[in-house]
């Protein structure tokens, strides 16, 4: 099964969401998990909503946290 692209990077390294083909906004969204929410600021797309989640974010500072969540 072909893997499906939500975003593309263009050549001045902004974020496109592929679904609407506009540029992603920095806005504010939240990080939900075990009841728990956490604001954060990250690129959306402002037509569906699309959140971009960058790798080391998700893999760094989220896993962290839902390891202390679990932790409790």
């Amino acid at each position: 099964m072909a893997e499906k692209n939500y975003y593309s990077i263009d050549p001045e390294g902004k974020i496109k969401c592929m679904k609407c083909k506009v540029p992603l906004v920095k806005s504010g969204a939240k990080f939900m998990y075990l009841d728990n929410g956490f604001p954060v600021e990250m690129p959306v797309c402002p037509i569906c909503g699309f959140v971009y989640v960058p790798e080391e974010l998700a893999l760094g500072k989220v896993l962290a946290v839902e390891k202390a969540l679990e932790d409790k």
